[in-house]
């Protein structure tokens, strides 16, 4: 089980990113919810908890869930994965056409070599 640190690390690290994802700047999204704007800013340096009903509206507002948000399915923050996760999710909805293009464009683009 991670330590409460570590867990408001997860949190605050995938708020900010999700945040981004969904296009909002912090004012915007402490509008949204109600909330001070200095509190979303808070909230993603991970100097602030966020209560459960506070998570609850991020999620909706995200379109994420909770269970992602609170870091269940890791031990670490690890920016890279959770970006992947959010783009993940956004391709699973698009088209059939538009979804093969994705996957073409990744199968070309080159992985860079460590020698």
């Amino acid at each position: 089980m991670k330590n409460a640190e570590k867990a408001k690390k997860i949190i605050a690290s995938r708020l900010a990113i999700a945040r981004k994802q969904a296009g909002l700047s912090q004012s915007q999204v402490a509008k949204l919810l109600e909330l001070p704007r200095p509190s979303i800013s808070e909230i993603e340096a991970a100097r602030r908890r966020v209560v459960a009903d506070e998570l609850v509206r991020f999620a909706d507002l995200y379109q994420v869930e909770v269970n992602w948000l609170i870091g269940q399915d890791t031990e670490d923050v690890d920016q890279v994965r959770d970006k992947l996760q959010l783009a993940a999710r956004g391709v699973a909805n698009l088209k059939k056409d538009d979804l093969e293009k994705v996957i073409e464009l990744l199968t070309s683009l080159k992985v860079e070599d460590d020698n």
